[in-house]
């Protein structure tokens, strides 16, 4: 084994890197990498961002479309990108996954991304069995020669939204139920004793803003034959009278929701596994407090989530550690006081991310139990009640400024899908999503939203997780 002179050293002060707004793209990242690993003989506890970590290997991988990876030996297997964040491997037995470096600028403002590598202290490795775990840091190759090319973008922060307080706007309310009749529009008091930046955080944080779409993948027509066969309409709240979808909850004014979503789908697995005999309830606060995969109250991601963080570290029950509605610091006790439930496998529904479709999503949520989604949250969506939401522009929003729409730019709130359905008389199709704003919100705390035409990115970010019982 040759010790390779090069050490991996920390770039986030005092902790890990886990707030990133980095921005990189499946065209950044694709092509031929050099991967530099410490040894593996570490556990789920090794601190990446620790100085004086020594690289033993180095291995060669060429990333392809759309999710192949070979490495130098010829060893075929997966990858994804995970968002706009980083992108996760798998071959030869072992799994890396890594955040993208990046550099915010001295205005605090503008970032600098740098696609073609992970960011010193962020990237992770173990065997597909979640043993043997290293540290490792990647540089991707160009024109042979290995350098740093900035993508430049604007950063976005919760606190330029100020602490002014929400306001709704009734004329906008009147304008969104006259020039429609698919959903109905109403104003809700609890909304407006928060500020601007905790509704933005209510929305799913800041750092769970994405920077592109990704692009669907098109459906094969052997998938389209048996997503005929499936039932026009599936509500795992009433399957022969059984409801197997968890309560609704509140994240309050914190942006959790990724940590709500990916609860809320595992304990419905769980559910549906045990026949509704077990009912554990999972806690959001534990995933905000330690994992190092995410941002706290200030967002996250499904996929690293209930995937990644639920198969490596397993999530402890609601009644180890209670919602907060604040970032916290991790109990490293419940480790060993604590049950904990872990992932078997997950994935993005179609396979890696950009492969979803309404087609792929059916049949997963059929065959498997609900989904974690995201999707884009625009300001008249805080005004839905009841019926099937679709994007409405209303002058009165755009002209206050409360419309935050952007077609190059998906702000990402993580829901739970639970059903799907067509309206008898309008014969419109719709998905059946639980959000976690409370029971006071929309249809008893969920609501209803246009399907088959990825109405505000809802088709194109499902996760799904197969939970151990």
């Amino acid at each position: 084994m040759i010790l390779w002179i090069l050490t991996i050293l920390s770039i986030a002060v005092g902790g890990i890197l886990c707030d990133t707004p980095a921005n990189c793209t499946f065209e950044d990242v694709e092509g031929t990498w050099d991967f530099y690993e410490t040894a593996r003989n570490g556990d789920s506890d090794i601190v990446c961002s620790k100085k004086g970590h020594h690289v033993v290997e180095r291995t060669t991988i060429f990333l392809t479309y759309p999710n192949t990876i070979k490495d130098e030996f010829g060893n075929i297997g997966t990858w994804t990108m995970v968002y706009n964040q980083g992108f996760e491997v798998t071959v030869n037995g072992r799994s890396y996954f890594g955040f993208s470096d990046y550099k915010v600028l001295p205005d605090q403002k503008t970032v600098e991304s740098y696609c073609d590598k992970i960011a010193a202290g962020s990237g992770w490795s173990h065997d597909i069995t979640a043993r043997n775990w290293a540290c490792f840091h990647a540089r991707k190759r160009t024109n042979n020669i290995l350098k740093s090319q900035p993508k430049v973008h604007q950063r976005i922060d919760v606190a330029n939204k100020g602490q002014k307080p929400y306001k709704h706007d009734m004329e906008a309310v009147k304008m969104i139920n006259s020039i429609q009749s698919s959903w109905v529009a109403s104003t809700y008091q609890k909304f407006e004793s928060m500020t601007e930046a905790e509704v933005e955080k209510l929305k799913g944080g800041e750092k769970s803003k994405l920077y592109y779409r990704p692009s669907p993948k098109p459906v094969q027509n052997l998938l389209r034959s048996s997503a005929g066969f499936l039932p026009e309409s599936w509500d795992w709240r009433n399957i022969d009278g059984v409801n197997y979808v968890p309560k609704v909850r509140n994240q309050g004014s914190c942006g959790s929701c990724y940590a709500f979503a990916s609860r809320g789908m595992l304990e419905a697995r769980l559910n549906i596994l045990t026949r509704n005999t077990r009912n554990i309830s999972l806690s959001p606060q534990d995933i905000m407090d330690c994992s190092e995969l995410s941002q706290g109250c200030s967002g996250g991601f499904p996929y690293l989530i209930a995937g990644r963080y639920g198969k490596d570290y397993g999530f402890v029950e609601e009644s180890c550690n209670p919602y907060k509605q604040t970032d916290g610091t991790c109990n490293l006790d419940s480790k060993k006081t604590c049950t904990r439930h872990y992932t078997a496998s997950y994935s993005y529904v179609g396979g890696y991310y950009g492969a979803c479709n309404q087609d792929e999503m059916m049949k997963a949520l059929v065959e498997n139990g609900p989904l974690a989604l995201g999707f884009q949250v625009e300001s008249d969506f805080m005004l839905y009640k009841t019926g099937i939401y679709h994007h409405t522009q209303v002058p009165q929003l755009l002209r206050s400024g409360m419309s935050d729409f952007d077609p190059f730019e998906l702000t990402n709130h993580a829901v739970l899908l639970v059903g799907y359905g067509v309206d008898k008389e309008t014969k419109e199709k719709y998905w059946v999503v639980q959000n976690s704003w409370g029971e006071d919100w929309g249809e008893n705390g969920f609501f209803r939203i246009r399907r088959g035409t990825d109405e505000c990115a809802i088709e194109s970010i499902a996760v799904e997780a197969f939970p151990i019982p």
